[in-house]
């Protein structure tokens, strides 16, 4: 039989995906993946634990050894951070890492919320595999996702308990906003800092300030806007896949 593969990321949309999953495919020859980044926050490890109990099945974790599973080995041996070629790092540390894993004869399985259809598409176009998101099919809102963690009893991870919307690395080199990286400075100083440093050796401007790209020791504190708490709601869409994993 076909391997079905669970993407987990540590967010609750991989979680809940994966739950529904388990539900629908059974957990013979169902193996649930994860990618380490050493940048995540620690506390990714604990909520890994406690969804590995919810899943009452084992999550397999690898990591790129060429580049210690870091953003910053990355950066430092490719000499790029992130631009218009994208962000180097998603590349190496997840999709080459997923690359290797998986078998022609997969079925993969990932936490593409029902607000993400555009993103679910264009993914689908760029990847040739065959591949399902049971959160969209089920009309599943990442507020959905959050509220449905919470409800199995599983405390939600730190970075969306500080009012982050998404549980990438601290501080990802991705985002462009001040509001974000204001945030980041505030909360996580070293890693705020660091970033700044590197990207400021490389030469690397990875926000913008008035339309004017700067560098992340340009950025005006206070400036920007980012949302404090995420919003967590719960509607009939997530009783109904309650009801389908129970």
């Amino acid at each position: 039989m076909s391997r079905i593969v669970c993407w987990f990321s540590c967010g609750a949309a991989s979680a809940v995906a994966t739950k529904l999953a388990i539900a629908k495919y059974g957990k013979e020859n169902l193996i649930i993946a994860r990618c380490v980044v050493q940048e995540e926050h620690f506390d990714n490890d604990r909520f890994a634990d406690d969804c590995q109990k919810w899943f009452d099945h084992p999550i397999t974790n690898m990591a790129n050894e060429k580049y210690l599973g870091s953003i910053f080995e990355v950066f430092r041996k490719r000499q790029y951070i992130a631009g218009v070629s994208g962000a180097p790092c998603t590349l190496l540390l997840k999709k080459e890492v997923r690359e290797k894993f998986q078998l022609p004869t997969d079925k993969h399985v990932f936490g593409y919320c029902a607000e993400e259809q555009d993103r679910w598409d264009s993914f689908l176009d760029a990847n040739n595999i065959d591949a399902v998101s049971p959160l969209i099919d089920a009309g599943l809102e990442h507020k959905d996702c959050l509220a449905m963690v919470q409800n199995a009893g599983i405390e939600l991870p730190t970075m969306y308990k500080l009012g982050y919307k998404h549980n990438n690395c601290i501080g990802c080199c991705k985002a462009q906003g001040g509001g974000y990286w204001n945030k980041i400075r505030k909360d996580f100083p070293y890693q705020f800092d660091r970033m700044a440093k590197v990207s400021r050796s490389m030469g690397v401007t990875l926000i913008r300030e008035e339309g004017v790209r700067i560098f992340l020791d340009e950025l005006t504190e206070g400036y920007g806007n980012y949302q404090e708490e995420p919003e967590i709601q719960c509607g009939i869409f997530c009783e109904l896949a309650e009801r389908e994993y129970k």
